[in-house]
């Protein structure tokens, strides 16, 4: 599929275009639709923003945007115009580069291997992020319907009575969205409703699993990233009634392979052409994702390779929190974690000496100013004993033992 063929199916219309490069920071759902149908109908690269994003992350976005690219390798061939929005392997914001022809092979593969030759969506993940976005153009591509909610609405208990599909309803939720939504009796008759929901974004507690198989929810677990388009690989909804916890397995559209220490490597036509600014060498990515195979061929993944935090499908990085708290001038020391969480799947905590004592009122100011929700710390933990080393440094793993023994005992 070509460019003006998708600014087409999304109603664009081709206007002057003033500048080389478009970004898009839009909540609202609408709103956000009819800008990017606008920039696909041109020639500029399109840039999707969280409108969330606070001044660091932005700081980060403008120092992208001001690094030089060769005039010869600006959407080369129509190739890498779309940014998409990730926080990669360290939690710092960078833009994968994909196009019409990475995406189309991702909706391709997944309409195959779900067996869904129209798909129609209702749409609570937000657009700019991948998963929300491709379930956007899911539908757009195969001719059906994208029905775009309130979350905040659904969590209230206002649940929409979605129109009679041939196919069917298929909807794309998070493990915190999906655990929120089963407090509900009348939420999980909704949910039964639906012929697939994606659950991903995050670690996934066996325990929420295990209850929506006992409501015989018809669940899908899958592994993707921003690198991929989405879903590279998804379990079918029987096998997850039936018990099993995959995340089923690879998707036509990509190959994997797994080395003998369990480091995932994948190929394929959906993979992006690059970081912005840069472009990659067609092949081969390898991921800081783990896993290994059963005997099935169905893909477990045994967590992340990195540091990196995941706390409600949102990558955190900790270094990068930790140089705000510093910048607050109330906690020279601190170390930044994730925790396991019911709810979030890891929750971030700081931990910082109990003496002297900081500001804490200060610091929210300067956290809350500077990063987003899903970055800022829910959890302010003193230690009265700060472990360091004999030159001074802080024992991490040390810090991380006496935190997450604090923060298990915590009321409530």
């Amino acid at each position: 599929m070509e460019r003006a063929e998708l600014a087409r199916l999304l109603g664009g219309t081709l206007a002057p275009q003033t500048s080389r490069r478009i970004l898009i920071s839009e909540a609202e759902p609408r709103k956000f639709m009819m800008a990017f149908a606008q920039a696909a109908a041109g020639e500029a690269e399109v840039f999707l923003c969280d409108p969330k994003w606070g001044a660091v992350e932005r700081s980060q976005v403008d120092t992208l945007l001001r690094a030089p690219i060769p005039e010869a390798m600006l959407c080369a061939a129509g190739k890498g115009w779309l940014m998409i929005p990730t926080g990669g392997t360290n939690g710092q914001v960078r833009f994968a580069r994909h196009d019409t022809a990475t995406i189309s092979a991702a909706v391709k593969g997944f309409t195959q291997h779900f067996e869904l030759p129209q798909v129609n969506a209702a749409g609570v993940l937000p657009l700019h992020h991948v998963s929300g976005f491709m379930a956007w153009m899911r539908c757009t591509m195969t001719g059906g319907t994208y029905r775009p909610l309130d979350w905040k609405a659904l969590e209230e208990g206002t649940l929409p009575v979605l129109p009679v599909k041939v196919h069917g309803w298929v909807l794309s939720l998070v493990p915190t969205q999906l655990e929120r939504l089963l407090r509900q009796d009348a939420a999980i008759e909704w949910l039964r409703k639906f012929r697939v929901i994606f659950v991903g974004g995050g670690p996934t507690w066996s325990e929420l699993l295990d209850k929506a198989a006992s409501l015989r929810l018809p669940l899908s677990l899958g592994y993707g990233m921003t690198e991929s388009a989405a879903m590279m690989a998804g379990s079918r909804t029987a096998d997850f009634l039936a018990g099993t916890r995959s995340c089923g397995t690879m998707m036509p559209h990509v190959t994997a392979q797994i080395s003998s220490e369990g480091a995932i490597s994948i190929y394929g036509e959906s993979l992006f052409r690059g970081y912005y600014p840069q472009w990659r060498t067609p092949g081969e990515f390898v991921t800081q994702d783990g896993g290994y195979r059963d005997r099935n061929g169905h893909l477990y993944i045994t967590g992340r390779r990195d540091t990196v935090i995941i706390s409600g499908g949102e990558k955190v990085d900790p270094a990068a929190v930790e140089d705000v708290l510093r910048g607050s001038g109330e906690l020279p020391q601190v170390v930044v974690l994730g925790v396991p969480d019911a709810e979030w799947g890891q929750v971030v905590i700081a931990a910082y000496p109990e003496s002297p004592p900081p500001k804490l009122k200060k610091v929210a100011e300067v956290m809350n100013r500077l990063l987003s929700p899903a970055k800022r710390p829910k959890l302010f933990v003193p230690l009265a004993k700060w472990p360091v080393n004999e030159e001074g440094k802080v024992n991490r793993a040390e810090v991380a033992h006496l935190a997450e023994h604090i923060f298990a005992r915590r009321p409530g």
